[in-house]
């Protein structure tokens, strides 16, 4: 139990918590993860036009690598910003649903509106029940180290898995 309410978790972050350090910008999607309501959810889709303003630019090499450095850098930002929120796995933390996202849209790809419609609803129907390979990160890598930072990544990415699994069977 926290000794006061500094120790106390942040149940929702502010604004200045925002700003306050580059890993808490980063683990909040620039933003994104604010929303008051469905925060993942709000995060994804963040990802999904971040995607398509980016899509012209990058090759497929590029976004694969753009896709393992945002993975590390994530890692790193997801440790900190849930260490300073004192919560494992906060609802606003949603950099794990822009990079898990942005790996199912850039394997996917290319594909028009509705296959990637199709492709948010999938992904955030696995993020969101976590059942199967979700629950098992989701409750294997808890913490507030590099474990649990890891762990918040590592759910998302089993929900892109699955969701990649669902459009391979689907186009098969």
């Amino acid at each position: 139990m926290p000794d006061t309410a500094a120790d106390a978790p942040m149940v929702r972050p502010t604004w200045a918590f925002l700003f306050a350090h580059p890993a808490h910008f980063i683990a909040l999607g620039a933003g994104s993860g604010m929303s008051r309501f469905a925060p993942g959810t709000a995060g994804t889709l963040w990802a999904w036009v971040a995607f398509l303003v980016l899509q012209p630019l990058l090759s497929p090499l590029g976004w694969g690598l753009l896709i393992a450095a945002a993975t590390l850098v994530g890692w790193w930002a997801c440790t900190v910003t849930a260490q300073h929120l004192r919560v494992a796995d906060s609802g606003h933390i949603v950099w794990d649903e822009v990079v898990a996202f942005w790996l199912v849209l850039w394997l996917i790809s290319p594909t028009g509106f509705w296959g990637q419609l199709a492709a948010f609803g999938l992904f955030r129907l696995f993020d969101m029940v976590k059942v199967g390979p979700m629950a098992w990160a989701d409750q294997t890598f808890k913490g507030f180290g590099p474990r649990g930072g890891f762990g918040i990544l590592l759910d998302d990415f089993a929900a892109a898995f699955c969701t990649l699994i669902v459009i391979a069977l689907w186009r098969a």
